[in-house]
């Protein structure tokens, strides 16, 4: 009898699973799906002239731009430096959110004294610091790779911090009552409860990190994803904003992809 309830449920776990995999499948074929009618209505239209090509492009001149910028030999060198801003940018600012979390979450009154103005940093539209980073920091990469921090920190320092804070008070004092230390509960309580916060940080960090890099792109850069949509509107050459942009939209998509799949592999060797 015993042996047939296993059974059973072992059928009902692999009819859970395929119905799990079943849906999955569905919701990337939709996905794929609406793209696909999105791009084809676009190109549709465009053809019609039922909007005007010249102002929208289409994706058949799109593509036509990107393979202009990959016979010229520019298309992964612009590719290439929007890249390693991004990347230098949000790793610093991931970096930098998280261990600046931590002290906040050591010093109660660090925290006090700081918050408001964390607060007000993150409020502040970082677009209006552009002129004093250029006087800061000069004209090169370094402009661009600070305003990707200073567009990411604040966020990724507030979300870890709320995560900290938001860690089971049972369970904190439970340890306080054991007698371990600050240290102790941070590193054996707090931080591996936190993961899912982590996880979410890098998620919001990824596309604030392609915000920063593209705002310091359109201040001051002589190469990059910015700098040809800054050149293509200024020439009027829409198609190339098209693809520039699209380009964006594919490597901002992929870096967000790996950060999830990353989450659910940590997810999978914990449980």
């Amino acid at each position: 009898m015993k042996h047939k309830t296993t059974n059973n449920f072992s059928a009902q776990h692999a009819l859970y699973l395929k119905k799990i995999k079943r849906n999955r499948i569905l919701v990337h074929t939709a996905q794929l799906g609406i793209l696909v009618i999105l791009f084809g209505l676009w190109e549709l239209f465009a053809y019609l002239e039922i909007i005007d090509p010249f102002i929208t492009s289409s994706p058949s001149r799109v593509v036509s731009a990107i393979v202009s910028l990959a016979k010229a030999g520019t298309l992964f060198y612009h590719i290439g430096i929007t890249l390693m801003e991004t990347l230098i940018g949000f790793a610093v600012a991931v970096v930098l959110g998280y261990l600046i979390a931590v002290l906040l979450w050591l010093n109660e009154h660090i925290r006090n004294v700081f918050e408001p103005y964390i607060v007000v940093l993150n409020a502040l539209p970082k677009i209006a610091l552009g002129p004093l980073i250029i006087i800061w920091m000069g004209t090169g990469y370094s402009a661009i790779i600070f305003m990707t921090i200073l567009v990411s920190i604040i966020v990724c320092i507030m979300n870890m911090l709320a995560g900290f804070i938001s860690v089971d008070k049972t369970k904190l004092l439970l340890m306080k009552s054991m007698g371990a230390s600050k240290v102790t509960i941070l590193t054996k309580l707090v931080i591996p409860c936190s993961l899912p916060a982590f996880m979410n940080t890098l998620k919001v960090a990824v596309g604030l990190a392609w915000i920063g890099s593209i705002m310091g792109e359109y201040i001051v850069s002589r190469a990059g994803l910015g700098y040809l949509i800054v050149y293509g509107g200024q020439v009027f050459k829409l198609d190339l904003v098209m693809a520039a942009t699209i380009i964006l939209c594919i490597l901002a998509g992929g870096m967000y992809a790996l950060v999830a799949i990353a989450e659910r592999a940590i997810i999978k060797k914990r449980s």
